[in-house]
């Protein structure tokens, strides 16, 4: 069996670090996953923490170039080990997320963690560094705000989508959100742990707040509301593509393998050349083909099932 598409992604991504509103940063890679900063009067708000430690180590020293003001907040929008596992770097601050995050963590952390590590070992630079799982020391249910001195960060989770404990992060006073993976900007959409059903109507919710800017959880800011507006709709057509072509492979009773070569004649012409597409795509399928199928709650990847998968669509 060839390994997974990500295995051989092994160049170094350039990383920039772009000021998009007062106190408002975006942390971006090449389609790597990408991390946000919000600066208020008396603290600081990082939004996502990277895969390690030492690649958290990366964002605590771009946050101290442009604020001496302390990192008071780490925001996990969703469970992935590549957004969470960086967060032991973030000495003393509160790590927040939704009480459905948590519980993923709880259900399919340790296996998520192992599985992430293991298909794509680049997003994981010093992996020994990593002490464990991270945990939340903060959650709740719906929406939360958080005050840095007179700046409000409102978190909300708006509907499920790449994630059944996706939050958003909106900054009022500037008109800014950080999306989470719940929207991508020109890279493809992981949909491993993905509810398929549910994530246009979450995507339509954000697009009403009419944010003046967004940070995707892939890809380069956007920085207008036009853009914020393209990305929301590329995301939507990738969901509801790769779904509508799972629908069809059930409804024909094709096999998983026959329902993957099905999807490629419908999603390569359209979204090939994005970021991590080929990575995805199987992970992508299977999910897809399984909720079409009725099973609503995404089954746990582990390291075991990844290979087992893999091996069975690359025929």
């Amino acid at each position: 069996m060839t390994g997974f598409a990500s295995t051989e992604d092994l160049g170094e991504k350039k990383v920039s670090f772009d000021q998009i509103g007062t106190g408002l940063y975006a942390y971006t890679a090449d389609g790597d996953p990408n991390s946000g900063i919000i600066v208020g009067d008396d603290s600081v708000m990082v939004v996502d923490a990277q895969a390690t430690p030492a690649m958290a180590d990366e964002i605590i020293a771009r946050v101290a170039k442009v604020t001496d003001k302390p990192i008071k907040y780490l925001l996990l929008t969703h469970y992935h080990a590549v957004r969470v596992l960086g967060a032991s770097a973030y000495k003393g601050v509160e790590i927040l997320a939704s009480d459905a995050t948590r519980a993923l963590i709880a259900e399919r952390g340790k296996q998520d963690m192992d599985s992430e590590i293991g298909r794509f070992p680049r997003l994981f630079r010093a992996v020994e560094s990593i002490p464990g799982l991270t945990w939340p020391t903060m959650t709740f249910p719906d929406q939360i705000s958080v005050w840095l001195g007179r700046r409000e960060v409102r978190i909300m989770h708006i509907g499920r989508g790449h994630t059944a404990g996706d939050v958003i992060a909106i900054v009022p006073d500037a008109g800014v959100i950080f999306s989470g993976d719940l929207v991508e900007n020109k890279s493809a959409c992981y949909c491993g742990d993905a509810h398929f059903t549910d994530w246009p109507a979450t995507l339509d919710h954000m697009a009403e707040m009419q944010a003046n800017a967004l940070i995707p959880g892939r890809g380069a800011a956007l920085t207008t509301p036009d853009m914020v507006k393209d990305a929301i709709e590329f995301t939507a057509d990738f969901i509801a593509t790769l779904y509508g072509s799972a629908q069809d492979s059930v409804a024909k009773g094709r096999s998983l393998k026959d329902a993957f070569d099905f999807a490629r004649l419908t999603l390569d012409p359209k979204f090939k050349s994005l970021p991590i597409y080929e990575h995805c795509l199987p992970f992508n399928v299977s999910r897809a083909y399984d909720e079409a199928r009725g099973i609503e709650w995404p089954v746990i990847w582990t390291a075991e099932r990844d290979r087992e998968m893999w091996a069975a669509l690359q025929g």
